[in-house]
């Protein structure tokens, strides 16, 4: 799109992607599908993950790591490094192991304080019974920051056993371009904390190794793509300009020096929305709706949805389903809006239902099935 037109869209209040890719859009209601409340009573649940054997594991914002056993009995699990539930920040993302069944180990990221602040860390544990053995912090975003906003943070082990972590800007938009430090970007480690040989910037000066893309705002969903093995992840914008974008090593993905959006206040951050040497988003919203959690589904459970992505939406309080034709956005559908819950995380079960975690301190994770069975 020219940037003319962007700002056009952006000033009469239409929705830029509409403008930009002259995709469909609708509106779905959720007695389209059984909706059955698994979990309830989360104190503002951030992160999902399934273990082997029926088991999940939920993360509270708030700092608890709970224990969901097929027998239905929950527990608090112990050993928890220090965690800062301050503001934005708290326990986030948490994923396991592809050896978990052999290793029992996890993964998990957290806001933790330190000299200058507060800061994005990631940690590594055995999970035993109920408790955490050899906890390892094997990341830690630099620099900490006083504030208490955008700490990412989602986690993806990579079919090569590295692992991509998300951070944000901490609310300093200038540091996404800043590549000495960490933040605003994609970082790249291996499982063990150490830098992968191969990260774009490992022997450059004035990057930092662990960097593997720069430039981004705030990400809160990434996801493999199980046929193609590419990588998506998505973006919070200012007010408006919420990015879903392809993940290539090595790039500036803009932020702030071209937006599709605008400051809280009304202002302008930036005159461009595309500029050499930067990456555009393969779609953006304008509103924002506030993405958060990802999931690009490969169940069976709902057949005519294979290779969709389903994105929460906070603001928008919604699931979103968009539908791709190879890394094409052809058309998108607005699901659950009925229920008016923020949507913090979204993930594909290994029964192939979906599973959505919604955001309050009354929270619930959610389990969508067809109204009749595959």
């Amino acid at each position: 799109m020219f940037p003319y037109i962007a700002l056009l869209c952006l000033l009469i209040g239409f929705h830029v992607t509409a403008c930009a890719a002259e995709q469909s859009e609708q509106t779905a209601a959720s007695q389209d599908f059984k909706i059955t409340t698994v979990v309830r009573n989360l104190d503002h649940p951030w992160s999902v993950a399934f273990l082997p054997g029926g088991d999940f594991l939920i993360t509270e914002r708030t700092g608890k790591l709970l224990l969901f056993q097929n027998d239905g009995l929950t527990h608090v699990i112990k050993g928890l490094p220090d965690i800062s539930a301050f503001n934005q920040g708290g326990l986030l993302d948490v994923i396991a192991d592809p050896d978990f069944k052999k290793n029992r180990t996890i993964y998990f990221s957290f806001a933790a304080e330190g000299p200058g602040g507060y800061g994005t860390e990631v940690a590594r544990a055995v999970l035993d019974g109920y408790s955490l053995k050899n906890v390892q912090i094997i990341f830690k975003a630099k620099p900490k920051t006083p504030t208490g906003r955008h700490f990412g943070s989602r986690l993806l082990i990579a079919p090569d056993k590295t692992l991509f972590v998300t951070l944000g800007d901490r609310g300093d938009m200038r540091q996404a371009q800043n590549t000495s430090n960490h933040l605003g970007s994609i970082i790249r480690i291996n499982l063990d904390g150490s830098i992968p040989h191969d990260n774009p910037y490992v022997s450059l000066k004035g990057y930092q190794p662990e960097l593997y893309t720069y430039g981004n705002r705030n990400i809160q969903g990434i996801v493999l793509h199980p046929e193609t093995g590419k990588i998506w992840f998505h973006e919070h914008g200012p007010k408006g300009g919420d990015e879903l974008n392809i993940l290539k090593s090595g790039a500036n993905y803009g932020w702030p020096a071209v937006t599709y959006g605008v400051d809280y206040s009304g202002a302008i951050i930036s005159r461009k929305t595309e500029a050499p040497g930067m990456e555009q988003p393969v779609v953006y919203w304008v509103p924002s709706i506030a993405p958060s959690g990802m999931t690009i589904y490969d169940g069976n459970a709902f057949p005519e949805w294979k290779g969709n992505i389903f994105i929460g939406a906070l603001v928008q309080r919604h699931l979103r389903r968009i539908v791709l034709q190879g890394e094409r956005v052809i058309s998108q559908e607005v699901l659950l809006s009925d229920l008016g819950e923020r949507i913090r995380d979204v993930r594909t079960g290994p029964d192939g239902y979906l599973y959505l975690l919604t955001d309050s301190g009354n929270g619930r994770l959610l389990r969508l099935e067809p109204l009749s069975s595959p």
